[in-house]
């Protein structure tokens, strides 16, 4: 995601960071590589325009041309007017609570709106709420049956009538059934096609009139680009939409729509998906996707991650384990668990500062496949072994080796890095291996997070 963007911005920051004075003449240079990097990335050229004036009236003012520091002033500039570009630093709207509420999902066939409306039930189960899934595109038979099986995965009710019934009774009808069950949030998903047409948008704008919602989202593929930026102007102009929800954008997207789309619309990216997974949906923060976009990280994603993933009381335990020098590798297998939840290993690095325009880290073969085998090898081991990695021995090592179908030279891989990632982690804490508490975060298990705990992770990558 925005590698490419990334890489020229970051190269264009260093050369500008060089210079000990900057004139009219430098910045306008350097926004003309700026305008041509935006561009490349498939961002709307009115939404560059926009950016690029807007940068340059607060560039070539006496404070930066004057400044001690005129490269930082401009990439100061840059960072904010990013983020003033993709919806400000407001907190992204909620659903508000205490009555039921209507989310109604459109877009074109392929855009990923199944999908959404399975993850955005599970993010507000987990927030308390209680959702109901409506599979109201009776076109395709399988986006009903793809939307019963989500809901089943994730224990949330489906309601449908078949491809027989009209698309607005089913929305009238899920109305209805929400009443009787006391469920306050319901989902549509509604039907798509290959492009935009008269037929689509008439039906989307009876069912709108009928079950009112609260939520008019527009789901776009992010790796349409300028495309999805220009569906999602259509839709408004037709319908109204009152956000979006973007897909795919941790796919080979150059990152055009999710910095245009606010600006062509006027409406907030209120969602992104960021993985095939249920749980990979994130609410979308202008301030950290620009700190991402210019390799500043996102460290606030990064807690709320770790947060998610462990409870306070499971983060205190494994830190006095870490202590105490009893971390093992059945505490091995549950940490690879988690950093599976969380997305992976190059996923979190890539939320450090500076860590994502490191070609270390892109290149990290640190992936789901190596995971598997890590956890395949301990699990091969006896009870006694992975409580006590200590007895592994010469003659355990090959026998573990072929239990879990790898070589010897993987399971001395695999103890080699467990003992370094103990070493390393016992000396950080105390000092920097606490997470910095988030106001109303929660744990798993819907726990409040404790203020300054420890984050739980052990690093576990190549070295």
């Amino acid at each position: 995601m925005f590698d490419n963007l990334q890489g020229k911005l970051n190269g264009l920051f260093k050369k500008l960071s060089g210079q000990s004075r900057l004139s009219e003449a430098n910045i306008d240079e350097a926004l003309k590589e700026v305008r041509l990097a935006l561009l490349d990335a498939d961002v709307n050229y009115r939404a560059t325009k926009k950016f690029i004036n807007d940068v340059r009236e607060r560039a070539v003012g006496q404070d930066v041309l004057k400044s001690l520091t005129p490269g930082q002033q401009v990439i100061k500039i840059v960072h904010e007017e990013l983020i003033n570009l993709m919806g400000g630093s407001e907190k992204p709207p909620s659903l508000p609570g205490g009555s039921r509420q209507v989310i109604m999902l459109m877009g074109l066939q392929g855009s990923g709106k199944t999908t959404s409306a399975a993850k955005l039930a599970l993010h507000y189960k987990q927030e308390g709420r209680r959702p109901l899934l409506v599979a109201a595109d009776v076109y395709r038979p399988a986006a009903i049956d793809q939307l019963v099986v989500l809901g089943q995965q994730i224990e949330v009710p489906v309601f449908s009538l078949g491809t027989d019934a009209d698309p607005v009774k089913i929305a009238t009808g899920a109305l209805d059934r929400a009443d009787r069950d006391v469920l306050d949030t319901v989902i549509l998903d509604t039907a798509g096609r290959l492009h935009i047409d008269d037929e689509m948008m008439s039906e989307l704008e009876r069912i709108k009139a009928k079950v009112n919602p609260y939520w008019r989202l527009f789901v776009a593929d992010s790796m349409t680009g300028q495309d999805a930026t220009q569906q999602a102007e259509i839709f408004h102009e037709k319908i109204g939409i009152d956000g979006v929800v973007l897909t795919k954008l941790d796919g080979d997207t150059r990152g055009g729509a999710a910095i245009s789309i606010r600006a062509v619309t006027g409406k907030p990216v209120l969602f992104a998906g960021v993985g095939e997974k249920l749980e990979n949906l994130e609410v979308f923060y202008p301030d950290r996707m620009a700190s991402r976009i210019l390799g500043m990280g996102d460290v606030l994603t990064l807690i709320e991650k770790a947060e998610s993933a462990y409870t306070e009381e499971e983060a205190r335990s494994i830190s006095k384990r870490i202590r105490g020098n009893d971390f093992n590798f059945n505490d091995f297998i549950d940490q690879v668990k988690q950093v599976r939840e969380m997305g992976g290993v190059r996923e979190m690095l890539q939320l450090l500062p500076g860590m994502g325009t490191n070609a270390a880290v892109k290149n990290l073969d640190m992936g789901e496949r190596e995971l598997v085998k890590f956890e395949a090898i301990v699990m091969s081991m006896t009870k006694g072994e992975r409580s006590r990695p200590k007895l592994i021995n010469g003659s355990r090592r090959k026998r573990i080796a072929t239990g879990s179908g790898t070589q010897v030279q993987d399971v001395n891989q695999l103890l080699t890095r467990f003992d370094q990632a103990k070493k390393m982690v016992k000396k950080q804490l105390g000092s920097r291996f606490t997470a910095p508490a988030t106001r109303g975060a929660k744990g798993r298990k819907g726990k409040k997070s404790g203020k300054g705990r420890p984050s739980g992770l052990v690093p576990f990558g190549r070295n």
